[in-house]
């Protein structure tokens, strides 16, 4: 039981800061560590990382909504598309058997981490507006079907490829982008994990537990401090922070 806590407070830990800070899911940190330190089938392991996404990433859409950081209009497009698609990955996930989460993903957590300290994303809010409507609309609904696939299957890199689009396809600010990537991996976690629950069962219930409150607790820090940043602060901080997951996982990634 205390190997199960430690295990899963420091997924969480690295959980919650990824989300908090930059939105990516929970997924990509909690899937590797329950499969490689508890043996835990990799289905139930993705089960319970979305679970934990659900709760960390809506207190963080909060805490960005609440300082008028986040795009509900634009990022409810994406999100009705991303649920859409999620329910289809995480039905074809069942088909597979048992593996683990994609590597794409890892490097993509790196490599994203890098892109932010070397070049920042520093597009105002204003400069969003200038952004023409349809082409946002037609952008999000394709760039939707692609990571709820991802995310149902693997569950894992739909936040991080959320966040890419957002800042480099769709023109967001950062926080903007953050706060509408945490809101919409809300809802796509939500129906991630119950579609992952209703197919195998409910997975472990103190991992499920220790998951859930350890990536809450630190995602709702990670959130309040981003949203104090300065712009060139946060992006060197979440270039930081993707950069170390990114290292982290892929060395657990070995140990298996």
């Amino acid at each position: 039981m205390l190997l199960k806590f430690i295990i899963c407070f420091i997924a969480g830990i690295g959980a919650g800061l990824g989300t908090g800070f930059a939105g990516m899911s929970a997924a990509a940190v909690i899937s590797p560590m329950l499969i490689t330190f508890l043996d835990m089938p990799a289905y139930d392991a993705i089960g319970i990382a979305l679970a934990s996404d659900v709760l960390a990433s809506a207190v963080s859409a909060y805490t960005y909504g609440k300082n008028k950081n986040l795009d509900i209009k634009n990022g409810l497009i994406m999100m009705f598309t991303v649920l859409i698609f999620t329910l289809t990955g995480s039905f074809l996930a069942s088909l597979v058997p048992n593996t683990t989460m994609d590597s794409f993903s890892v490097f993509m957590t790196f490599l994203l981490g890098i892109k932010f300290i070397i070049k920042p994303v520093m597009t105002t809010k204003k400069a969003m507006e200038t952004t023409d409507s349809k082409k946002r609309l037609i952008q999000s609904i394709g760039c939707g079907m692609v990571i709820g696939l991802i995310c149902g299957f693997i569950g894992a890199g739909g936040g991080m490829m959320m966040l890419l689009i957002l800042t480099s396809v769709l023109g967001y600010e950062l926080k903007t982008a953050v706060g509408t990537s945490v809101f919409i991996m809300t809802f796509t976690a939500l129906t991630g994990s119950a579609s992952h629950f209703a197919i195998k069962g409910v997975p472990d219930f103190w991992c499920l537990l220790f998951c859930i409150f350890s990536t809450l607790l630190w995602a709702r820090i990670a959130a309040k401090l981003a949203n104090k940043a300065t712009p060139k602060t946060l992006n060197r901080v979440t270039g930081i922070v993707l950069a170390l997951l990114g290292i982290v996982i892929l060395v657990v990634n070995q140990i298996k």
